[in-house]
């Protein structure tokens, strides 16, 4: 790839305030990237080191997870000083070495916010909590108790318990969605609002892109405290761990999804338009998912991208299911944008998760970048990576550690990325691993895939390579996607160019009828079909792209 200087690129990076979209983002985990020191866990010093893997790959922009200081009780979700880097990872210098070489690379550089809720040991909190009278003492969301000392509702911590800490110095509850270690900051205090804005700001100015923004729903409360109803046994579908957290058994109208959050999302929005700047949010939200993902991109004054987690679901989604998302994204975020993902550090890799064979995952990846939104990609996606089964002994993730065994945590993808197959560790580090390396990894490892013209590395390439070729795949609308048996299909258009794309979602071949007009098929590097005489057959697992001859 042809390296330009850091200064020019930075500037047509600027200049090109459209890029986000369909857009295809490289997701990095830092603790599990690569170590750069031996101390067993990965810095930012190691991400600057494997950038020419993921720019290989083909990627508009990294992800980069929480590298802020933080006592690490959920592994940086936990931020006690937004604008420094924890030590562990490295210095505010070391994100600058990396900016400027990700910038060299053409990459751009998204930062993970968390800005829902800070650590306990965050500056902020320290005052907060020290009396009702100080100059940030309603910065947290507390709330007095009931008159028989219990919670001032029945609001549920994703965690597991009550979403409410009981606190001594102030004599009330805090508010805690998640860990009681993560207190939830109070939108509805202009100040916080400020310093959040301030933080943004702060990233921008040393060269960040854009912003991937944690539990973006969760950042306004009902000022009332009202209390959520229940769910109905049928609905509860979240993805994580949906049967033994009683988080499922409510409906979540109060805590969080308040009409209040678009307000803030404009004044962000209008912090980051001066530098070109993009935003991806995550929609916490198991039944009204899409419905936000449509709310929080509708205009050009909220944010540019939303990711839901149809997607991310435990069973894998057929031909019809997938339309349906589709076709429920068209009417309640026509004037938005979706960015899909398959895997993240929340939940079980795909391969694993829908018992993905590798035909099977280079037809989701093909199948990803014809879709309209951007991407998602999750560090070893790109090489087939199934789930790391991590003993007990071994975990880390206090989400694992809480529900097992019937739920084992997240720690199982996040296992250190596989580099090689020279030791135990993969390449990822001299030392101890913080998390053990799968040995059924160890041959998946980049070296290995490399070497092999016909690796799902390989394919990744190809299909991202895809996208970025035609640009009625990263730009254009498409026809309401249609399921045929196991065959999902729809056009892609952009000015002149319409692409034509047909997925066997199945095991079984399938035949399929062209829409009328003269077609060529493309993509054949990917194991596309080929069309005859405005027919086409698709053997299990199989794509088809044709062009409008």
């Amino acid at each position: 790839m042809t390296i330009m200087s850091h200064v020019s690129n930075t500037a047509s990076m600027k200049a090109d305030a459209d890029w986000w979209r369909g857009a295809v983002i490289y997701q990095i985990y830092p603790r599990s990237f690569q170590d750069s020191n031996g101390d067993g866990v990965g810095d930012l010093k190691g991400i600057t080191e494997r950038l020419p893997h993921v720019a290989s790959l083909g990627v508009d922009a990294i992800w980069i997870s929480p590298f802020f200081t933080s006592p690490m009780k959920d592994f940086g979700y936990d931020v006690s000083d937004y604008c420094d880097v924890d030590p562990m990872f490295g210095s505010l210098a070391d994100f600058d070495a990396l900016v400027a070489r990700a910038h060299q690379l053409g990459l751009r550089v998204m930062i993970d916010l968390v800005l829902s809720h800070t650590s306990d040991q965050h500056p902020w909190f320290a005052e907060s909590r020290a009396d009702k009278s100080n100059a940030k003492s309603d910065w947290y969301v507390w709330a007095d108790p009931k008159p028989d000392g219990n919670p001032p509702n029945n609001w549920l911590s994703i965690f597991g318990g009550p979403a409410w800490q009981w606190d001594g110095r102030r004599q009330q509850y805090y508010l805690h969605n998640f860990l009681a270690s993560q207190p939830d900051l109070n939108f509805h205090c202009a100040d916080v609002q400020k310093a959040l804005l301030d933080v943004a700001q702060f990233w921008l100015e040393r060269g960040v892109n854009g912003f991937r923004l944690d539990t973006i729903n969760f950042y306004v409360h009902d000022a009332r405290l009202r209390n959520n109803p229940p769910l109905a046994p049928e609905a509860r579908n979240s993805t994580i761990a949906p049967q033994v957290n009683p988080y499922n058994h409510q409906e979540h109208l109060y805590d969080k999804n308040q009409p209040e959050n678009l307000a803030f999302l404009r004044k962000l929005r209008a912090v980051m338009d001066p530098y070109g700047a993009a935003a991806v949010g995550e929609v916490g939200d198991a039944q009204r998912g899409l419905e936000i993902l449509g709310e929080y991109t509708a205009g050009d004054d909220l944010m540019q991208m939303c990711y839901a987690f149809e997607f991310l679901a435990n069973d894998r989604p057929t031909a019809q299911e997938v339309a349906d998302v589709l076709n429920k994204v068209d009417a309640v975020a026509r004037d938005g944008w979706a960015c899909w993902a398959f895997s993240n550090h929340d939940v079980q890799r795909h391969a694993t998760r829908w018992h993905l064979g590798s035909e099977g995952l280079k037809m989701m990846i093909t199948l990803m970048m014809c879709l309209r939104g951007s991407a998602c990609i999750y560090q070893g996606e790109e090489l087939g990576l199934p789930e790391a089964d991590v003993a007990y002994e071994d975990l880390q993730d206090p989400y694992g550690i809480e529900f097992w065994p019937e739920f084992k945590g997240r720690d199982g993808c996040r296992t250190p990325m596989v580099w090689e197959r020279s030791n135990d560790s993969g390449g990822f580090s001299q030392g101890q691993p913080w998390l053990p390396v799968s040995p059924e990894h160890l041959n998946a490892a980049v070296a290995a895939q490399e070497d092999d013209a016909g690796s799902i590395l390989h394919h990744y390439r190809r299909a991202i390579a895809l996208r970025q070729g035609n640009v009625a795949l990263q730009k254009g609308d498409h026809s309401a996607p249609t399921a045929n048996g196991s065959v999902l299909s729809f056009t892609r258009t952009h000015g002149s160019e319409t692409l034509f794309c047909a997925f066997n979602l199945g095991d079984e071949p399938a035949q399929i009828t062209l829409p009328e007009g003269a077609w060529k098929s493309i993509a054949l590097e990917l194991n596309g079909a080929v069309v005859m005489d405005g027919t086409a057959t698709l053997e299990g697992w199989q794509p088809l792209i044709a062009v409008q001859a």
